[in-house]
């Protein structure tokens, strides 16, 4: 066992070593080094807090419980796709949400409780139960219903019941009476029942908060619920008086909100708009809202494809989900290898919601190993569509959609997108012509200079590569 001086050192290093993995992970070049960072930070934390004088009863079961749940995710990490990812993440923040809500109740459980705190201490205690109880709450049920919506098991379509803006206010107001309730009661001896129902109510809040947010929301809500997370983790450090847990659950749920906040500017989007159900509620009217076909479309097969390729100057790679569900980034990286070897320009441009969590399509191209220095954020590239000669979209409905821009009552309108039919020609790469994720007809496919390759991603860009 080791003494407290040497766990607070432990501590500012394993701070320490956080702090630079955020820093890390904030760029493609250094995210790997920054992965390392984490890794090391956090196995320091746990071996200093395992090894501490603090814990001494039931050793036995905490390391029993570090196995079993070391396993889980090591088996996890082996076996979920990256397509997977965003559901896998969801599911994770759920975990600590849980984790929050167990602690909470076991800490106010505690029969030592009252000896140990009184007047001002334990109201402060008692509010820092609640809160991590409450945000922990929220954390919870949302992130399970964010797995619900990613992995298809529930519809995408917002749920919108009458007057919830209501029915959101009226549970915070109840979430702060019974926050009041649950802090006279505690003082004298009770104040389980205002507990148990206020966690019912939050959980209640997580639940209608995102399933009233429409499809092409879902990457703000992982990165949201990132945010909840991390807060939630950081309450349960005041529950518990540990430093380390404070200032981790502060960097994960401030990065998380901040994220969430840029995410929105990107979109054009009120980050509280979003959490009250801000794009899929439009239920715009039009057919560009709609399912329906708006033409004729331009089918194209792979040789076709190929030769078009071959002929351009510039080239711009546009990855969306699918590219993500058929595993066909190995196959893009090789077709763009193929055509850089053959004097022609290939960038790819990427939009800041493309995938279903954030940087989803950056890992996808890195995995595949896409040079960093062709791979472009949406700003960076918007103006170049004029000048390209050929736009490869790959699986990607929602952020290359013209009606956000020309259709006002659009369930995206307003988002910025990439404008790819500026280009000289547009190639579509889809299964089918059915909506994207926000459930959205796009116009881009019926224009005249726009081309569809139908089939898996993964297929067609094989056979494409083998024409080159």
């Amino acid at each position: 066992m080791i003494n407290e001086g040497t766990v607070n050192v432990s501590y500012i290093i394993a701070t320490i070593l956080f702090i630079l993995a955020l820093g890390g992970l904030s760029n493609q070049e250094t995210a790997r080094r920054g992965n390392w960072y984490g890794i090391i930070g956090m196995a320091i934390a746990l071996i200093a807090t395992i090894a501490s004088d603090n814990v001494t009863a039931n050793f036995e079961k905490l390391i029993v419980a570090l196995l079993v749940g070391g396993s889980v995710g090591l088996l996890l990490a082996r076996r979920v796709q990256m397509t997977q990812m965003p559901e896998l993440v969801a599911i994770l923040h759920s975990l600590v949400g849980l984790a929050a809500v167990a602690v909470g109740f076991a800490n106010f459980m505690d029969p030592d409780r009252l000896a140990h705190y009184a007047g001002v201490e334990l109201t402060i205690h008692d509010v820092e139960t609640y809160i991590g109880i409450l945000i922990g709450a929220v954390t919870f049920s949302g992130s399970v219903i964010a797995f619900g919506k990613l992995s298809g098991k529930i519809g995408g379509s917002p749920m919108l019941l009458p007057a919830r803006h209501w029915l959101n206010l009226a549970l915070l107001i109840g979430a702060f009476w019974f926050g009041y309730q649950f802090v006279v009661q505690s003082a004298a001896g009770g104040g389980l029942d205002p507990l148990v129902i206020m966690t019912g109510i939050a959980l209640l809040f997580g639940v209608h908060m995102v399933m009233a947010i429409g499809g092409a929301d879902m990457p703000v809500v992982v990165s949201m619920l990132n945010s909840y997370s991390g807060w939630a983790a950081s309450a349960t450090g005041f529950m518990l008086g540990n430093d380390l847990l404070i200032v981790t659950g502060a960097l994960v749920g401030s990065s998380g909100a901040i994220l969430s906040y840029i995410m929105c500017r990107a979109m054009n989007r009120k980050f509280i708009n979003v959490i009250a159900g801000g794009f899929g509620t439009g239920g715009g009217t039009t057919a560009a809202s709609g399912g329906e076909d708006q033409g004729e479309v331009v089918p194209i097969d792979p040789a076709e494809t190929a030769e078009m390729l071959l002929n351009a100057r510039e080239v711009m790679i546009i990855p969306g989900y699918g590219m993500a569900v058929a595993q066909a980034q190995h196959t893009v990286f090789e077709i763009t290898k193929a055509l850089r070897d053959k004097g022609v320009n290939v960038r790819f441009g990427i939009h800041p919601v493309a995938g279903r969590m954030p940087g989803h399509m950056n890992v996808l191209l890195a995995e595949a190993k896409v040079p960093y220095d062709i791979v472009f954020e949406m700003d960076e590239i918007n103006e170049d569509f004029p000048d390209v000669d050929v736009s490869v979209v790959i699986g990607a409905n929602d952020i290359v959609n013209p009606s956000a821009l020309t259709d006002p009552d659009s369930p995206i309108a307003g988002m910025p997108v990439l404008e790819c039919w500026k280009g000289k020609t547009s190639i579509v790469l889809k299964r089918s012509m059915a909506t994207g994720y926000a459930g959205v007809q796009n116009p881009l496919f019926f224009l005249e200079n726009t081309r569809m390759l139908f089939g898996d991603a993964k297929s067609t860009l094989d056979e494409v590569l083998k024409a080159l």
